[in-house]
């Protein structure tokens, strides 16, 4: 009997179809659901469940509930890693993934998610925050570096009064559009009504929608990327008109 990595069990699970597509589609870095991802493997629903079983028992995928939700993402690198060897071949296929979430074009640029700023601006923020060392994974999910709580603290949020309150001051959301994360907690609270009150963008009355004027883009673009050494927003196309 032969020892070491069991090869011929992990590819069968891969090389299955409808589980290589549901993968595929998982490498664009979104978290879908099982339907959107039953869709793109052409199954039904409950061939879906089956397969998403056997690849979560496998660890090659990771569940994430939001609310009454579930989605499904790439279990890390290492396995995006693998499959991106089979991204030719998949592209021969000529799948096209789901694109999930509300259509209305300003609603995916920036909108409120209950308290807090949802959508690209949201995403743009926590990911500045997180890549500038600002904001920081902890045991218990995210939390404020020093230079982050300096940071915060001399833009006016009140950090000390957040957390009297007893609550953690800042969480990852998995964002309804864009799939991947924007900040939320009482930071993000409180980083949204900053937002209001500096005039960068107002609220559509009675809608979620979040609409940035042009100078309010600009000074929001500058305020996530205030530290980054070359004074540059990667991600400055992120709330574009």
């Amino acid at each position: 009997m032969r020892e070491g990595p069991d090869l011929a069990s992990l590819a069968s699970l891969i090389g299955d179809p409808a589980r290589a597509n549901m993968l595929t589609a998982l490498m664009s870095g979104m978290a879908l659901t099982a339907g959107e991802l039953a869709r793109e493997a052409n199954v039904t629903a409950q061939t879906a469940s089956t397969h998403l079983g056997k690849l979560k028992d496998a660890r090659l995928v990771v569940v994430e509930v939001q609310g009454r939700h579930r989605y499904f993402r790439l279990a890390g690198q290492d396995v995006a890693g693998a499959l991106e060897g089979l991204m030719e071949l998949a592209a021969r296929t000529g799948r096209m993934r789901t694109r999930p979430g509300p259509r209305d074009q300003e609603m995916r640029q920036a909108r409120v998610c209950y308290d807090h700023l949802a959508g690209e601006a949201g995403v743009a923020m926590h990911e500045a925050f997180v890549s500038q060392g600002l904001v920081v994974a902890t045991s218990d999910g995210l939390g404020l570096s020093a230079s982050g709580r300096s940071h915060f603290l001399a833009e006016g949020i009140d950090l000390a009064l957040l957390e009297r309150r007893g609550k953690t001051v800042c969480r990852a959301c998995l964002d309804w559009s864009e799939r991947r994360h924007h900040l939320a907690g009482p930071l993000g609270a409180q980083l949204l009504q900053l937002v209001f009150r500096r005039g960068w963008a107002r609220r559509d009355e009675g809608g979620r929608t979040v609409r940035f004027s042009a100078n309010g883009r600009q000074a929001f673009q500058a305020f996530c990327h205030r530290n980054n050494r070359d004074g540059e927003a990667p991600n400055s196309a992120a709330i574009s008109s």
